[in-house]
């Protein structure tokens, strides 16, 4: 019983220690930050690395989950209704206001969060983000900043891509699957979509962005134990950052519902 508490204890000491050091280094990031110090020709390259190079898996993605939308609303309003109906209203907002900031989020982590978990982690632990230190240049500034940048600017651009991926999914199958004529499909949307239903989706995607950018580079930069640490780290980083992304939803969803953006 006494190992017991003991494990516990220390697992506790542990996350705590974690929080803190958490804390300072969204601390130290938003204090350069506020500075205005950015390194473009970084932020450049990151918002290549991690939006060109996310978009195809971003908007593939997408497209299938809008047609699988379209195909389950159908089959659904023709069990209830006997003709397949809303499809068009049913897909754009289910694409633009949840899934597709959501899922798009998700993917970018899984690929994108990955990789700098990962890249950050080899350096730690070969020691160059040391050196940089020796050099006197703050790793948060040079390695950091660039990438929570990158992430604020590209991950908005792919969702609004996944979004007209996943609704061009389902008119896909409500014209071929349903038959639905191509100008009732998009006057559903037309119709019944408002500038608030699509900033609803549109402001999650920057907390999103935030939260996981700033999560993977933690998890590099603390990276400890060589080659198998770096492993660790990455996937913790991935981890972590999938299910902050479906805790923030909620809450973020939350507070544009009462102020509301919905």
């Amino acid at each position: 019983m006494k190992d017991i508490f003991e494990r516990l204890g220390k697992k506790i000491l542990v996350s705590i220690e974690s929080l803190g050091k958490f804390a300072i280094f969204t601390r130290s990031l938003l204090r350069w930050v506020f500075a205005g110090y950015f390194e473009w020709k970084q932020i450049l390259i990151q918002m290549l690395r991690i939006g060109v190079e996310s978009m195809p898996v971003s908007v593939m993605t997408a497209f299938f989950t809008g047609m699988v939308l379209a195909l389950q609303s159908g089959e659904s309003s023709k069990h209830f209704l006997n003709e397949p109906l809303f499809i068009g209203t049913l897909v754009s907002f289910s694409m633009v206001m949840e899934l597709a900031p959501v899922m798009t989020a998700l993917v970018v982590s899984g690929r994108a969060g990955a990789a700098i978990a990962a890249e950050l982690g080899t350096m730690k632990v070969t020691e160059q983000i040391d050196a940089l230190y020796t050099l006197g240049t703050d790793p948060v500034r040079y390695l950091v900043i660039p990438r929570v940048v990158a992430f604020l600017l590209v991950l908005p651009l792919l969702t609004v891509m996944s979004d007209f991926s996943g609704i061009a999914g389902g008119y896909l199958v409500a014209k071929l699957k349903f038959n639905i004529a191509p100008n009732v499909y998009w006057h559903d949307i037309i119709d019944n979509m408002r500038i608030r239903h699509f900033a609803h989706g549109y402001i999650k995607t920057y907390v999103f962005a935030f939260a996981i950018s700033l999560i993977c580079c933690f998890k590099g930069i603390e990276t400890r134990g060589g080659a198998e640490g770096v492993g660790k780290s990455t996937t913790a980083a991935v981890v972590i950052s999938m299910v902050s992304v479906l805790i923030l939803d909620y809450f973020v969803t939350a507070v544009l519902v009462a102020v509301g953006i919905t």
